[in-house]
């Protein structure tokens, strides 16, 4: 069912935790019956030079915060903002089709965390 990316993912997850005092946050799911990915980001000069993830959800959701990480850490605020759901789950070579759409969150939580620094800086 799952990849072999998936499964590492899941069994390993990177940058996992919370960054106290962050310089932006995003969380994007349904607490109450689904999937939840929380980012935090730490932004230097245009670019994330720090990102953690938390994770309430099955399998997939973890792979997916994991790579998302793994993703934009050290890219462009610009280039986080252009991540995609399907380039995350390219790069975990797949996804199956009932989880894409309710586990790949990360990206989402990403581009919201961005925006959470974004609207702090005007």
């Amino acid at each position: 069912m799952y990849s072999k990316r998936v499964m590492d993912h899941f069994a390993n997850p990177r940058n996992v935790g919370k960054i106290e005092n962050a310089d932006g946050m995003g969380s994007v799911g349904n607490p109450a019956d689904g999937d939840v990915v929380t980012i935090y980001v730490k932004i230097e000069n245009n670019i994330i030079k720090d990102i953690k993830f938390k994770v309430k959800g099955c399998p997939a959701a973890i792979a997916t915060g994991s790579m998302t990480t793994e993703l934009a850490k050290g890219k462009t605020i610009e280039e986080g903002l252009n991540i995609t759901q399907e380039d995350v789950a390219r790069e975990l070579g797949g996804l199956p089709t009932k989880k894409n759409e309710c586990s790949n969150l990360g990206a989402d939580a990403l581009h919201a965390a961005i925006k959470d620094y974004l609207n702090k800086q005007r």
